[in-house]
Formats: structure tokens, C-alpha cells, sequence
């Protein structure tokens, strides 16, 4: 098993947690900005607020592996999608989870094929996590769930 290898995969994975929950919070607060312009939801705000914080959950999910693993956590975040509107961050989001589903099936292959089956069972959980948040943004645009 190739410990560098798999401890990179979840410090790419930490930096996609990080970076989406900054996205979130920006959008949690930003999208008050659009009291009165017939956009604003306190539900969405909500959701996007949640769901950042289950995302530095797995940031630090991940971060506790690759200490594990021998490695150092990485804290600097993806670059994050910066929306005009409440429509476009709901789309980037969606788009942000579809991304990290790809990724993280591929990552739990590689761990399995690595002989890391605990690092497989990491990616595993927080995917099925990630592809929760996919549906709700989903919903969020009105489309149906893909579950």
C-alpha cells in the first residue's frame, strides 16, 4: 500500500471540502443581499449554511485520516464559484457536487486497489453525504432527485 498516495487523495479531497464550504457560507451570506429583489429565500440561505458546515465535517474527516496515514493536512481550499444570483449558486453547487461524487468514487477505487479498505470506507460514507447535497440542490432547481 502506497500510504503518500492515498494521503494525497484525501488531501485533494480536504481541499474540495474546504473550498465548497467557503463557496456555501459566502452564498449563505451573500444571498441576503437579495431581500427585496424577489429572490431571497430563508430556506435556501439555511441549506446553504448547513450544508457548509457538513462540509468542513469531512475536511476534517479527511484531515484525521492523512494525520493517521503519516501525512500533513493540507488548508488551503479549491478555488470557489462566486455566483451573481441565488439561481447561479444553486447551479454551481450542483455542479460542485456532481464534481465531488466523481471524484470520490474514484478515489475509494483507488484506495480499494491501494489495500486501504478504511480509506475506501471514508470516501464511501462522505460520498453517499455529497450525493444527498446533490439531490437537494436538485430539488432546489426543481429537478428530480437521482436516487
Amino acid at each position: 500500500m502506497t500510504k503518500k498516495y492515498v494521503a494525497e487523495l484525501l488531501n485533494q479531497a480536504r481541499a474540495r471540502e474546504l473550498g465548497v464550504a467557503f463557496q456555501y457560507m459566502r452564498q449563505h451570506f451573500l444571498g441576503k443581499l437579495y431581500e427585496g429583489k424577489g429572490e431571497r429565500s430563508p430556506t435556501i440561505l439555511e441549506i446553504f449554511k448547513e450544508v457548509a458546515i457538513e462540509e468542513l465535517k469531512h475536511a476534517e474527516r479527511f484531515a484525521e485520516r492523512i494525520v493517521h496515514l503519516g501525512g500533513t493536512p493540507t488548508s488551503e481550499p479549491e478555488e470557489i464559484r462566486k455566483s451573481a444570483t441565488l439561481k447561479e449558486m444553486i447551479v454551481d453547487d450542483l455542479r460542485s457536487e456532481e464534481e465531488a461524487i466523481e471524484l470520490y468514487q474514484k478515489a475509494a477505487i483507488s484506495c480499494d486497489q491501494e489495500g486501504d479498505h478504511v480509506s475506501r470506507q471514508l470516501f464511501e460514507e462522505i460520498l453517499a453525504s455529497e450525493q444527498d447535497h446533490k439531490d437537494t440542490f436538485r430539488s432546489l432547481l426543481g429537478q428530480k432527485s437521482t436516487a
